[in-house]
């Protein structure tokens, strides 16, 4: 058995969990928020067993896309009046960060 936690943004949330659901791939679904660009993400917990790792890993890996947005940067109090104007700065998103941990025991109740 494996678990993957699998980290994406929430534009691409609908489509996996539409995937898992065809595949019959059952997953515990987080709201959670990115700590840099505060964006809401979605992260999956899945226990699966091991032959099954590579159909999960291409389903997030096809449906997590990478895009750029604009971000404003936070303005430093701390400078003159002059330095603080904020410019928005492209920045890439979403992606997906995913783990893939072995596990000893797995049980439903």
């Amino acid at each position: 058995m494996k678990l993957i936690i699998a980290i994406v943004q929430d534009k691409d949330a609908s489509q996996l969990s539409e995937q898992f659901i065809d595949a019959n791939i059952r997953a515990t679904k987080l709201s959670t928020t990115g700590g840099f660009l505060k964006a809401g993400n979605t992260t999956y917990m899945i226990g699966i067993d091991e032959k099954r790792v590579d159909e999960v890993l291409t389903m997030v890996k096809e449906s997590s896309h990478s895009r750029e947005e604009f971000m404003t940067p936070p303005v430093n109090l701390d400078a003159s009046m002059e330095d603080t104007t904020a410019y928005p700065v492209k920045v890439q998103v979403g992606g997906a960060t995913v783990f893939v941990l072995p596990i000893e025991k797995f049980k439903q109740f």
